[in-house]
Formats: structure tokens, C-alpha cells, sequence
């Protein structure tokens, strides 16, 4: 990849990718994901009902196993990001995790198709998380790596694009791969295969050794303390993402209840069922074509603000439109605003690095405000629901958290 100065691995990417990389990428992305997702949809609760020993209740082992796999995700992501930075392999600096990630995913997936125990089934978790964030990591940071500014949003677009069909195609795989370790199988096998073709057909740049810093574990360890005092628009972009991803998961935690409990709908599985489609149709509908426009106008912080705003209108609908017909419209809303943050919020997040040797390690840490909401969200909307009013309480929340999110992006003074 062509690029302003220095070596490849380094300099400011100027040559535009091609659709075939963009693609390939993409898939790469989205096979993550469905080694993700097969399990969280479908396999782990199964597993959960299966495995749980007599006396405890499955719902428990389901949470119990997801939130330790939780914790490691949120350490896994900016370690594997800065070993990835340091890495100066004749592949490049972000295929050889890549590589080294699905395969051990796979090998974790296979481990889960097999297991027989809670202990088992909560390290084969543990050892998903593990591996496919050392992946991701790598993948996402081959964007600033080798995506020139101009071109991040419609590459994010992509990307986001890929994740939300990765869910698609694990749920698929795991519902009809006829059982639950044929299902880890199937997602093993998917994750792995359409990796490749990055793999095989698309170069890393390479770190010269000779640019690699001397290793020490008080430095490595060092660089993961994050000062928004000496880098405030990486703080502020940070706390702009968390927010509102807090904020969408908020109003999307409890939907199931909130379907049985105060729609009284007859059918609340099928009811979620069909605001996951309706919210994922707009939602593919928006994230490329967001990112496109965001890079054809050179601007970021108006589509992140007016994409918040309007999640921020959705979910408010929630609350004080508490009707089958109020929830579609508030779905729909809610992937258009999610579509847009997704491909535009990715390109701001690249654009406010601030220095391209640690790339990996950065987006690793940033990338916690998208898992950290996971963990937050459900200690915060158990009290909500149960003590503080209701589901109209929960709603209006996510509606402020997320509306305080997309403000705080105008803090941002690098990037338009």
C-alpha cells in the first residue's frame, strides 16, 4: 500500500484500497463475528440448559459463563492490539493474529462442541474471547494501517455491514447445523474459511525490525494507561462511543420483558424476532451508505451528533409510546441512527489516533467502550426496572445517556 512516508507499516496510507480488499476484510470481520454470535444466539444457552447441575438455574450458568468471557474480552482486545503493533513478522504486523486468532478460535469452538461441564464450557468461552479478540484486533487495525482518511467511512460501512450479517449467518449456522456441537462445528469451520481469502491474497505491511522499540514490561504495560488529559479527542471520542453504545443497550437489554410484561404481546419471542429484522434492514440500509457520505463530506461530527439524536428520539418513543406499532418505529429509527454511528463513529475513531506505531494497542482500548456497556448495562437497568419506575424510567435513561453521548462529540477538536 502506497503511503506518505517512512515505511508502509508506519506512514499515513494515501493510495485508496480496492473493493476486492475492502471485501475480503469485510468477510474476514464478519467470520468473526459468527464465531461470536452461533454461540451468544443460539449454542450457549443451550448449553446452559443442558449442562446446569441440578438445583441451579440455567439462566445462571448462561450469565455466569458470558460475563467471564466478557471480562477477558475486555483485556484481550488491547493486549493482542499492542503485541500486533510490536510485531515484525515477514507477513506483517496484523496477519499473522489474524491467522493465529480464528485458528485458535476454532480450536476453542471445538473444545465447547465437546464440553461436558459448566468449568469445561466457561473456559471454552473464555478461550473464544480470548483468541477471536486477538483477531479482531488485528483486523481492525489493518484500516488505519492501510485506509487513507478520506475512504475510512465507507470501509467502516463495510465493516459494520459484515457484523451484522456475521450475527445472521451464526444464529443460521447454529440453528440449523442439526445439534449443539454441530453447531460450534459449523461456526468453527465458517470462522476459519472465510478468513482466507484476506489472508492468502492481500499483503501486510511490514514493521522493520530496526523500528521496533526496545521491550520492557513497565513501558508495554505503561502505554495502556489512556490520559485524555494529553490526547482529549481520543478521550472524547472514547466517552462519545461509550455513551452511547451504554444508551442502546439500555433500551434493547430488556426488550424481551418489555414485550411480555407491558405490551402483553401473545408472542414476545416472535415480537423480538421481528424488531430484529425490522432494526437490522434499516440498519444495513444506512451503515454503508452513512460512511460514503461522511467521507464525501469530509466531515464526521454532524452524522455521529444527528445519528444520536435521532437513537436518542427512539428510544424515547419507547417511553412514552408504549404500543406494538411505537415499538416498530422506534426499531426502525433506531437501526437508521445505529447504522450511520457505526460506519462514521469507526472513521472518527481512526482519525483521532495519535500516532500510528500504536494503532493496535489504541483501537484495543477504544474498542472497550463498545464490550464495557455489555457488563454496565445490566447493573444499571436491574434497579431501573425493578425500584426506579418501570420501563418508561429504563427507556428515558438510555434516551439521556445516549443524547449526552452525541453532544459530547462536538468536544472533538481535530476532526470536523
Amino acid at each position: 500500500m502506497t503511503a506518505a512516508a517512512g515505511p508502509p507499516a508506519l506512514a499515513e496510507p494515501v493510495r485508496q484500497v480496492g473493493r476486492g480488499w475492502t471485501a475480503a476484510l469485510s468477510l474476514a470481520n464478519g467470520a468473526i463475528w459468527v464465531g461470536w454470535y452461533g454461540p451468544l444466539q443460539i449454542l450457549l444457552a443451550l448449553q446452559a440448559a443442558q449442562l446446569a447441575p441440578p438445583g441451579t438455574a440455567k439462566e445462571s450458568v448462561l450469565a455466569w459463563v458470558t460475563g467471564l468471557g466478557a471480562v477477558v474480552s475486555l483485556v484481550a482486545n488491547p493486549l493482542f492490539g499492542a503485541l500486533s503493533d510490536r510485531t515484525t513478522s515477514r507477513h506483517g504486523r496484523r496477519a499473522p493474529w489474524i491467522l493465529a486468532g480464528v485458528l485458535g478460535g476454532a480450536a476453542a469452538l471445538v473444545l465447547l462442541a465437546g464440553a461436558r461441564t459448566v468449568p469445561v464450557m466457561a473456559l471454552g468461552w473464555c478461550l473464544v474471547q480470548l483468541t477471536l479478540n486477538a483477531a479482531f484486533a488485528a483486523v481492525t487495525a489493518a484500516v488505519p494501517d492501510q485506509v487513507p482518511r478520506g475512504q475510512r467511512g465507507a470501509v467502516g460501512g463495510w465493516l459494520g455491514a459484515a457484523q451484522l450479517l456475521g450475527v445472521l449467518v451464526g444464529t443460521g449456522l447454529a440453528t440449523l447445523a442439526g445439534g449443539i456441537a454441530a453447531g460450534y462445528l459449523a461456526c468453527a469451520g465458517f470462522t476459519v474459511l472465510a478468513t482466507l481469502p484476506y489472508l492468502l491474497r492481500y499483503p501486510d505491511p511490514v514493521l522493520p525490525a530496526g523500528l521496533r522499540p526496545p521491550f520492557t514490561w513497565r513501558a508495554f504495560l505503561a502505554g495502556f494507561r489512556f490520559s485524555p488529559r494529553r490526547h482529549p479527542d481520543l478521550g472524547w471520542a472514547w466517552l462519545t462511543r461509550f455513551l452511547i453504545n451504554l444508551g442502546n443497550a439500555l433500551a434493547l437489554l430488556y426488550l424481551l420483558y418489555y414485550l411480555r410484561d407491558v405490551l402483553h404481546r401473545p408472542d414476545p419471542q416472535g415480537g423480538v424476532l421481528i424488531l430484529t429484522a425490522v432494526n437490522g434492514v434499516t440498519l444495513l440500509g444506512t451503515v454503508v451508505v452513512g460512511g460514503i457520505w461522511s467521507d464525501r463530506s469530509g466531515r464526521r461530527q454532524p452524522f455521529v451528533l444527528w445519528a444520536g439524536v435521532l437513537m436518542t428520539v427512539a428510544t424515547a418513543l419507547l417511553a412514552g409510546w408504549q404500543t406494538w406499532t411505537g415499538a416498530l418505529v422506534a426499531a426502525a429509527l433506531l437501526g437508521v441512527g445505529f447504522g450511520v454511528f457505526t460506519s462514521v463513529d469507526f472513521a472518527l475513531m481512526t482519525d483521532v489516533l495519535p500516532a500510528a506505531a500504536d494503532r493496535g494497542r489504541d483501537l484495543g482500548v477504544i474498542n472497550i467502550a463498545n464490550s464495557l456497556p455489555q457488563v454496565a448495562a445490566p447493573v444499571l437497568a436491574a434497579p431501573l426496572v425493578g425500584h426506579l419506575g418501570g420501563y418508561r424510567t429504563l427507556f428515558l435513561t438510555a434516551a439521556a445517556t445516549g443524547l449526552l453521548g452525541a453532544l459530547l462529540v462536538r468536544r472533538i477538536r481535530g476532526v470536523a
